[in-house]
């Protein structure tokens, strides 16, 4: 599978931001595929994801009730809405998947084998 993220950028607080999340090969209905950050000197973090077949979703609490996480199967797209960004949400924003994920390793970024290139979001005070 390969993936490619876009829609980053600047953006100011309060403001929002559409990540999107192109994906080829792979049964991308079945994958369980999410977006993860990484900011300057911080480990990568989950931020939220889809789980395959049953499309049942998961947020960091950091941004449950601000970020919205979507897919499209009959594209092969995922997405992610942000509004009422914060400062602490700038960073790199990657888009993730993996087939048969158990749901205790959805939340870890060394359980996803597929990587998208990044797309970086800054949101400026």
């Amino acid at each position: 599978v390969q993936l490619q993220a876009s829609g980053g950028g600047l953006v100011q607080v309060g403001g929002y931001r559409r990540l999107s999340c192109a994906a080829s090969g792979g049964t991308f209905s079945t994958y369980t595929v999410g977006w993860f950050r990484q900011a300057p000197g911080k480990e990568r973090e989950f931020v939220a994801s889809i789980r395959g077949y049953r499309d049942i979703i998961y947020y960091a609490a950091s941004v449950k009730g601000r970020f919205t996480i979507s897919r499209d199967n009959a594209k092969k797209m995922l997405f992610l809405q942000m509004n009422s960004l914060l400062p602490e949400d700038t960073a790199v924003y990657y888009c993730t998947a993996n087939s048969n994920l158990a749901l205790s390793a959805i939340r870890t970024a060394s359980s996803y084998h597929y990587w998208g290139q990044g797309t970086q979001v800054t949101v400026s005070s």
